[in-house]
């Protein structure tokens, strides 16, 4: 977010300056405030060529604040689709147990001193992954049509003063990551059992799941494409 606005309001503005002519954004989803992306995809469609993409990428960094970075500009085929044609999305949460002002924005502190039972929390991730239906992770007033994710990859690691979650799926829901890292704490610090997770999952009910984990411990990791379908 940027003084209010959302990171796309400011991107498509940016957009417009430069090519000076209206630009609408489509990106490969959409985040909560405060939620950081270390990689993002977005499509736009323009009227004219873009004849040096380096050159493009380097103007639009120009114009975007210091919060926002363009890594790359290419050019895709008409019908490639920023948010539908992703077929895997992988977050990280990050949690330091150290009190640090340099992770204050970028990493969630847990302030507690009972070391969290990382055996347990990863028993729990192993549960994870025998289910699809995850409405009980899910914010209660959303439109999606389904709330199945196959989710391939959940695991807790370890870094000096730091732990890090790390969830791979083909989708996920609104606040899920977070309303699954809020329960994985209270697994952690024995307020729930791992086999608990169980229950939760198949209630289908976002009440019975913990609160959800602060946003700025979140990251979106890593989006995946069929790269032969999408460039020219």
């Amino acid at each position: 977010e940027n003084q209010g606005l959302g990171i796309q309001t400011v991107f498509e503005d940016a957009l417009g300056k430069l090519l000076r002519e209206p630009a609408k954004l489509t990106a490969a989803g959409r985040t909560d405030t405060g939620v950081h992306a270390e990689q993002m995809f977005a499509h736009f469609d323009c009227t004219q060529p873009i004849a040096s993409p380096h050159d493009f990428c380097r103007r639009l960094n120009g114009i975007l604040p210091p919060d926002i970075a363009i890594r790359r500009v290419f050019q895709v085929r008409d019908q490639a689709h920023a948010r539908f044609d992703a077929t895997r999305r992988q977050y990280k949460y990050f949690l330091h147990t150290r009190k640090d002002p340099f992770h204050r924005l970028t990493s969630c502190y847990y302030p507690y001193g009972t070391p969290l039972d990382l055996p347990a929390m990863n028993h729990a991730c192993g549960i994870l992954r025998e289910y699809e239906d995850f409405q009980c992770f899910s914010k209660v007033e959303t439109d999606v049509k389904t709330f199945l994710c196959r989710v391939e990859e959940a695991h807790w690691d370890t870094e000096p003063h730091r732990l890090v979650f790390t969830i791979t799926a083909d989708r996920f829901l609104r606040n899920m990551v977070r309303a699954i890292v809020g329960t994985m704490l209270e697994i952690g610090r024995g307020k729930r059992s791992p086999e608990s997770l169980r229950g939760i999952i198949e209630s289908h009910d976002r009440r019975q799941a913990g609160m959800s984990a602060p946003a700025q411990g979140l990251f979106l990791w890593q989006v995946e494409y069929p790269w032969e379908k999408i460039l020219p």
